[in-house]
């Protein structure tokens, strides 16, 4: 097996174990944390408490380095729903706020994030560059568009971006950060 095959595979290694702890709460125990924040979109300071909170959470968490990746991040998401979700019929209330729940699970090599909506819209995730390397000079402001780009930055910041859908509807925006800096995203 040559080197770059290897190393590929030592990747696929990464990426799959990554994968099987998203799926779990962390245990103190194991050197991990967890926490969930439930937000509501019309309070009208939704993304603020929510980098607030992050800030909170990770510096008692010890990951300072990736603190403020992870505030722009979660305001990214946040502002996504805050700005755009609907929710589904089966959900919503006459008069009722919009639910956003914020998850953090951190691990000793890995940080998950995920805010969940109650609109079942799959989020429009970017795929590849969108602007030419050589538009993003002195004008680069003339060359961005106004709105649509809290998902491109999520995905700059972040070593992995997906989405899942919840039961009886709604879905989970999740990103990864790698905190040891093993791969892309903010560590590296």
């Amino acid at each position: 097996m040559d080197a770059r095959r290897a190393r590929a595979h030592e990747y696929l290694a990464e990426e799959l174990d990554a994968y099987a702890h998203w799926y779990v709460a962390p245990a103190s125990s194991s050197g991990g944390h967890f926490l969930t924040l439930t937000l509501f979109a019309e309070c009208g300071n939704a993304a603020r408490a929510a980098r607030g909170q992050t800030a909170e959470f990770l510096r008692g968490a010890g990951a300072d380095d990736v603190v403020d990746d992870a505030r722009l991040i979660v305001s990214e998401l946040v502002g996504n729903v805050v700005n755009h979700a609907v929710p589904e019929p089966s959900l919503s209330r006459p008069d009722g706020s919009r639910r956003i729940d914020v998850e953090f699970k951190m691990w000793p090599k890995w940080l998950f994030i995920g805010v969940a909506d109650e609109d079942s819209t799959p989020p429009l995730l970017p795929l590849g560059d969108t602007f030419s390397p050589d538009l993003l000079g002195p004008l680069s402001e003339a060359v961005l568009p106004d709105s649509g780009r809290g998902l491109l930055i999520v995905q700059r910041l972040a070593a992995a971006v997906w989405w899942t859908p919840k039961d009886g509807g709604g879905k989970t925006v999740w990103c990864r950060l790698d905190l040891d800096g093993a791969s892309g995203g903010a560590s590296s």
